[in-house]
């Protein structure tokens, strides 16, 4: 049976890229898909660390803890070991392009292309800002991760 893997990019692991994690965690968890899900960033910025606080607060608020994440930096061995790697945003879909193995086996995409209203559209990095653009953050990013696991959960043929 295949199992999907799940790989969440932005560029310090520690804003957008957990909150999808997470995200996508509580919703094959609730529709029952066996998964397995992670997130890394394209730079060694915050390797080692938890996220940011505010995401922190905002899985809270969605019932998620994400408290014990830990940030690190994207691999080599992910682009096998992944069967799909999603980017947070245009400019990290363009690095993981750039560094990801001729003979990958992972599908490598935008995350919002999975939404066909936000088709070449962004997750916005809420790192500089405020509460409310964590918020907008989980939107898209809960949004996108139901959008996956339908897609996951559908009979293949």
């Amino acid at each position: 049976m295949f199992k999907p893997r799940v790989l969440f990019v932005c560029l310090g692991n520690i804003c957008r890229s957990p909150l999808a994690e997470a995200a996508f965690r509580k919703h094959a968890a609730d529709a029952g898909l066996d998964a397995e899900a992670d997130s890394a960033g394209t730079a060694a910025y915050h390797v080692g660390k938890s996220p940011d606080p505010r995401s922190v607060r905002e899985a809270a608020k969605n019932g998620i803890d994400i408290a014990r994440y830990s940030a690190r930096q994207i691999d080599e061995d992910d682009f096998f070991r992944f069967t799909h790697i999603f980017a947070l945003d245009q400019s990290n879909l363009h690095d993981l392009r750039a560094i990801q193995p001729v003979n990958s086996t992972a599908e490598l995409a935008l995350l919002l292309d999975t939404l066909p209203h936000k088709m070449g559209v962004s997750v916005a990095d809420p790192y500089y800002g405020d509460e409310e653009g964590f918020a907008e953050t989980w939107q898209d990013v809960s949004e996108a991760g139901l959008a996956i696991v339908t897609q996951l959960s559908a009979p293949i043929g």
